[in-house]
């Protein structure tokens, strides 16, 4: 379940909320994101290793960079995403 909070030119945010083994299948992003867990845990894969994450902790995503979500329990994050590109300010 998702719900977009924020969608403007310059980036969104998005609130996720996932049920235990749910996720997003490996993916990659043309721009940088930012996923804060708000509740529950999630594991991360980036760069081909898994993160752990509890409510509260956050991991940024960069751009072009495979990656993939899973609910360990119950979950519920804040995407962020950045849609501004590096020589773009």
């Amino acid at each position: 379940m998702s719900r977009t909070i924020i969608d403007r030119r310059a980036g969104t945010v998005t609130l996720f909320a996932f049920d235990e083994d749910q996720g997003l299948s490996e993916h990659a992003a043309p721009f940088d994101a930012l996923v804060h867990v708000i509740d529950g845990e999630a594991d991360v894969t980036l760069f081909g290793k898994a993160l752990r994450l509890k409510s509260g902790e956050m991991v940024i995503l960069p751009a072009n960079k495979p990656h993939a979500l899973r609910a360990a329990k119950r979950f519920k994050m804040l995407l962020t995403m950045i849609r501004s590109r590096k020589g773009a300010d």
